[in-house]
């Protein structure tokens, strides 16, 4: 905060910046009013896309700090993650962020991205069958695939974004 402070001209000291973090703001709501008003056009199309967006950190104690899956470097790099929903003009061929949270991931999803890494490790069973479908199998309906963690948070992101921009974009 001091450092802003410094950039923040006259009017912009230390308390002041302290006083502006201190308090939660609704950012998705300003992206969303700022963007309907001077930027959007009733007869452009407009495409709901979402990213992850990874960040190199060093050090171990910044908030939300974890390995993430970089595709700069193609490995997992130490560092953090922000989710990012936002609406592509197709036309003037820009996005408007509309709603960013960091990725933070709970003790649950660290262990069962554990057991999965462990259970990778064990070697395949050796038992070998014959290719294809085996003779007199019936075709059964596949149960539902509970959501992963991960698709749980986008959902819950995407369904608050719908539903602050309901009506106005299709």
């Amino acid at each position: 905060m001091l450092g802003l402070s410094r950039w923040a001209g006259p009017g912009g000291s230390y308390r002041t910046v302290q006083r502006f973090f201190s308090q939660a703001l609704p950012w998705a709501r300003r992206f969303w009013v700022f963007f309907r008003q001077p930027l959007s056009r009733a007869d452009e199309v407009y495409l709901l896309v979402g990213a992850e967006v990874v960040a190199t950190k060093a050090g171990t104690h910044p908030h939300g700090l974890d390995r993430f899956f970089s595709s700069l470097s193609g490995t997992p790099v130490p560092g953090r993650a922000f989710f990012t929903l936002s609406l592509v003009s197709t036309q003037q061929r820009r996005s408007f962020p509309l709603r960013v949270e960091q990725v933070v991931r709970s003790d649950a999803e660290k262990a069962a991205r554990q057991a999965k890494a462990e259970a990778k490790k064990q070697p395949p069973s050796t038992a070998q069958r014959r290719p294809g479908r085996p003779k007199g199998s019936k075709n059964t309906p596949k149960a539902d695939v509970p959501l992963t963690p991960e698709l749980e948070r986008i959902t819950g992101l995407l369904g608050a974004l719908l539903q602050l921009i309901a009506g106005v974009v299709s």
